[in-house]
């Protein structure tokens, strides 16, 4: 009863934290609408309450939403669009099943990564947190995912520190990807950036918190993004960093 308390509890902080500001909301959806054409295809890897996937298909996307905490798909069945493909799984580097860490407290913190909590305590901001649940889910791959649906203009990731695990399931260049940055972890981000490197030439950009804004004019190099990382203090705002394919790289999908 406590453990079903503490979850619902969770759910609805999300819901609160998210949902709360339609504004910012609204300007999220026209934020993205530079990152691809309508009608395009994007991923939603993290999708949690839905709030990106909404985003996402307000600027004109055709949306595929992956969530693999049960709790929150079964909100996400409940509530999103009906023409959003729901899949209730998690994105890593092979199909399997694997033990997620949950705090049910804070879920958007759940996390595939086996360290993720424990690194975590360590940095400013975390010490409230408790990891104090653990759920079996279906791990799919960003290829099975393509091989389905098609290959997406725009991948947004926010998986808790598993970021480049899940670029590890892909063997075809992303158009354009967005990750979350934690400051106080940055090898974590500097693994994305190498798989990155792997897959094509990327050039990057960045947006603080949940602004609706990138922070640059002009791109940048992987190298000068790293460094501009390694000035952020330890549990200073997080963010998502956008990399996107630089021009002779394979062009974006149309709508067909």
């Amino acid at each position: 009863m406590v453990a079903a308390i503490r979850a619902s509890l969770g759910l609805a902080r999300s819901i609160a934290t998210y949902y709360g500001r339609p504004r910012r909301n609204r300007s999220q959806a026209r934020f993205y609408q530079q990152f691809f054409e309508p009608g395009a295809l994007a991923f939603d890897i993290g999708a949690h309450v839905g709030n990106r996937a909404r985003a996402l298909r307000a600027a004109g996307a055709r949306v595929v939403a992956v969530e693999p905490q049960p709790l929150f798909a079964r909100f996400l069945r409940r509530t999103l669009p009906r023409d959003i493909v729901l899949i209730e799984a998690a994105v890593g580097p092979q199909e399997s099943r694997t033990q997620m860490r949950v705090s049910r407290l804070h879920p958007t913190v759940s996390s595939l990564s086996p360290d993720f909590s424990d690194e975590a305590a360590r940095v400013p901001g975390f010490g409230h947190v408790a990891w104090d649940d653990r759920v079996e889910v279906a791990v799919t791959t960003l290829d099975a995912l393509i091989a389905r649906h098609g290959l997406p203009a725009f991948v947004k990731i926010d998986v808790e520190g598993f970021e480049a695990e899940v670029l590890q399931g892909v063997s075809v260049p992303l158009p354009c990807v967005s990750v979350e940055f934690l400051p106080g972890m940055q090898a974590r981000t500097g693994r994305v950036l190498r798989r990155l490197a792997e897959l094509g030439r990327y050039e990057f950009n960045a947006v603080r918190g949940e602004d609706s804004a990138l922070l640059w004019t002009e791109w940048r190099t992987a190298a000068e993004l790293e460094a501009w990382l390694g000035t952020l203090a330890a549990g200073s705002t997080s963010g998502d960093l956008y990399a996107r394919l630089v021009a002779g790289a394979p062009p974006a999908p149309k709508a067909g």
